[in-house]
C-alpha cells in the first residue's frame, strides 16, 4: 500500500509539472507569435493590465508604498506564481479526468482572448496568439500525460490512453516525461526569448527617438540660480536624470508609437475640432520650463517627486484655437494605453505653463515617461495631468465624465499639498555627535516654499537655511546644521509655501487627494 502511495504521489507530482510545462508553452508561443503583432497582445501583458484596471485604490496604495517604482515587477512575480500554482492545479485535474483538464484550459484560454481584445487599441485579430498559444499548450499538455497514464498509478486513469504508454515500464514512461519534459521546457525559453528579440527587432520606434532632433524652444528656460543645489552631500540632485525619474503609471508594456503615425484629437465642448501630428508640434512656438512633477501616491517623505527640463506646446495656444465652449469645466485627456485624467479647464488656460510636451532635459522623451508627447501640468498630481502617450484631449464637464481614477474613487481634481522632506540623514541612521548636516528637499508646486524648519525631538522649531529658487514650480532644497548630542533622536520638517500657509501636521493616505503629515526621522547619535 504504502508503495502505491508513493507511485500515485509521484505521478501526481508529475502530472502538476506537467500543468506548468504547459502553461509555459502557452506563453511562449504568444510572445513568439506575438511579435508580429500588438505589443499589449501577449497574454502576460493583457493579464497583468486588466489585473490593474480592477485593482482596487487600497491595493494600488498598498504596492506603491511597498514596492515604489518596481510596482510592475512585483505584479509580473505575483502573476508567474499564481499561474504555476494555477498551472499545477490544471495539471492534476487533466491527469485524473482528461475531459476536465481540457475544459480548464480552454477556459483560460478564454480568460486570457477576452483580456486581450479588450484592451485599448488591441484589434481583434491580435486574440491570434494567445489562441495559438492555448492550442499548442493543449497538444504538449497531452503529450506529457501519455507517459504519466501509462505509469497504471492512478485508478481513474482515462480508459483511451495511449496503448503503447500503457505497455511500456514505469522507468520508460518516467524517462519518457521528463524527456519530454525537458525538452519542451528549453523550447519554450527558447521561443519566448526570440520573440522578444523578434518584438525588439521589428520596433523601430527606439532607433527614431534617438535620430529625434528637438526644435529650439520659441521661449528657453529661466536660467537656473547657482545655489538651487543643498550644499549637504547625499541631497537629490536638484535636477533629477531620466534614468532616476520616477515611473508610475498603469502600462504594463509601454507603448511603442511611430511618431510618423501620432495623432492628437481635440474635441468635444469646442467650437473647433482639432487634429495635431507631430510635425505640428516640431513647426510650433514650443516653450521650455523646469517642472516638479509629484505622484499621488507618495506617502510623507516619499521619493515619488521629480524635477526636469520639459519642451512642448503650451496646452493653452490649443485651447485657444478649439474654442472651448461655454459651461465646458475639464479637459478629459487619454493615453493610447487606455488610461484617462480629468484636468481643470482653467488650469490649461492660465499661465503656468501646462504643455504637451516632447523633450524632457535635452532630449526626445524616453519612452517609458510618454514618448512621443506627454502632457505635464505643474501644480496637479499626475493622476489628474500628466497623462502619458497622449492622442486625445475631450473638453467635458466633471458631471458628465469621469477619468480613470476618479471611477476607482480618487478625487477630480489633484492640486499638490505642500511637503517637506528629509533626505539627510536617512530614518534609523547612526551619526557622530557634534556637528551634523540635514538637508532635504520641499515643493508646493505654483505656490512656491519660502521657509523650512526642523524640529528636533520637541523642541523648537529652528528655521533651516533655504537653497536658492529657481522658480515657484519646481521644488526646493534646504540644509540645517544640527549640534547633536549621543542618544536617540527624532528629526521632524515642515514647510511654508508662498501663500504663509504652514504645512499640515494631520496625517492622510494618500487616497483620494495625496498624503500629508510632517516626516519624522529617527536617527541614534554616537
Amino acid at each position: 500500500m504504502t508503495k502505491l502511495l508513493n507511485r500515485i504521489t509521484g505521478a501526481t507530482a508529475m502530472a502538476a509539472l506537467a500543468g506548468v510545462v504547459a502553461a509555459a508553452v502557452v506563453l511562449a508561443v504568444a510572445e513568439l507569435i506575438g511579435a508580429f503583432f500588438t505589443a499589449r497582445a501577449t497574454p502576460l501583458f493583457a493579464l497583468g493590465s486588466t489585473f490593474i484596471d480592477f485593482t482596487p485604490p487600497w491595493l494600488k496604495d498598498f504596492a506603491i508604498a511597498t514596492f515604489g517604482t518596481n510596482d510592475k515587477a512585483a505584479l509580473f512575480v505575483g502573476m508567474g506564481l499564481t499561474i504555476a500554482v494555477l498551472a499545477c492545479i490544471l495539471g492534476v485535474v487533466a491527469y485524473r479526468k482528461w475531459a476536465l483538464g481540457v475544459l480548464g484550459v480552454l477556459f483560460m484560454g478564454a480568460v486570457i482572448v477576452g483580456c486581450v481584445v479588450t484592451r485599448s487599441g488591441v484589434s481583434g485579430a491580435d486574440a491570434i496568439p494567445s489562441i495559438l498559444g492555448t492550442v499548442a499548450g493543449l497538444v504538449v499538455l497531452r503529450r506529457l500525460m501519455v507517459p504519466l497514464w501509462g505509469l497504471h498509478t492512478w485508478p481513474e486513469a482515462p480508459a483511451d490512453r495511449d496503448d503503447d504508454a500503457r505497455n511500456q515500464g514505469g522507468g520508460t514512461n518516467r524517462r519518457r516525461f521528463f524527456a519530454t519534459a525537458g525538452v519542451t521546457a528549453v523550447a519554450a525559453g527558447i521561443a519566448a526569448t526570440g520573440g522578444r528579440l523578434l518584438g525588439a527587432a521589428r520596433s523601430n520606434v527606439t532607433k527614431a527617438r534617438d535620430a529625434l532632433t528637438l526644435p529650439a524652444p520659441a521661449k528657453a528656460a529661466a536660467p537656473v540660480p547657482a545655489g538651487v543645489q543643498s550644499p549637504v552631500q547625499g541631497v537629490a540632485p536638484w535636477l533629477t536624470p531620466n534614468n532616476d525619474f520616477y515611473r508610475i503609471d498603469t502600462a504594463l508594456s509601454v507603448p511603442e508609437i511611430n511618431i510618423d503615425d501620432w495623432e492628437l484629437r481635440v474635441h468635444g465642448l469646442v467650437e473647433q475640432e482639432l487634429t495635431l501630428t507631430f510635425q505640428d508640434l516640431l513647426d510650433a512656438q514650443l516653450i521650455e520650463s523646469h517642472v516638479t512633477l509629484t505622484c499621488v501616491s507618495n506617502p510623507v517623505g516619499g521619493n515619488l517627486a521629480g524635477n526636469a527640463k520639459w519642451l512642448g506646446l503650451p496646452i493653452r495656444d490649443v485651447l485657444a484655437r478649439a474654442k472651448p465652449k461655454a459651461g465646458a469645466d475639464m479637459v478629459l485627456s487619454k493615453s493610447i494605453d487606455g488610461f484617462s485624467a480629468s484636468t481643470p479647464l482653467e488650469v490649461l488656460q492660465d499661465d503656468r505653463d501646462a504643455m504637451l510636451a516632447i523633450g524632457m532635459n535635452g532630449e526626445p522623451l524616453p519612452l517609458e515617461h510618454g514618448y512621443p508627447v506627454r502632457m505635464v501640468v505643474p501644480g496637479l498630481y499626475g493622476f489628474v495631468s500628466a497623462t502619458k502617450w497622449v492622442v486625445d484631449l475631450e473638453v467635458t464637464r466633471f458631471a458628465d465624465n469621469k477619468a480613470y481614477w476618479t471611477d476607482r474613487g480618487w478625487s477630480e481634481r489633484g492640486p499638490i499639498k505642500t511637503m517637506a522632506r528629509v533626505d539627510v540623514p536617512k530614518s534609523f541612521a547612526k551619526v557622530p555627535a557634534g556637528k551634523v548636516a540635514v538637508g532635504g528637499t520641499a515643493w508646493a508646486q505654483t505656490r512656491g516654499i519660502t521657509k523650512v524648519e526642523i524640529q528636533i525631538d520637541n523642541g523648537d522649531w529652528a528655521e533651516a537655511t533655504l537653497s536658492d529658487e529657481a522658480s515657484t514650480v519646481t521644488w526646493r532644497q534646504w540644509s540645517y546644521e544640527w549640534d547633536a548630542t549621543p542618544g536617540p533622536h527624532y528629526i521632524k520638517v515642515r514647510a511654508t509655501d508662498g501663500t504663509g500657509a504652514v504645512q499640515t501636521d494631520k496625517r492622510a493616505d494618500p487616497v483620494p487627494d495625496g498624503a500629508s503629515g510632517w516626516q519624522s526621522v529617527m536617527v541614534t547619535v554616537q
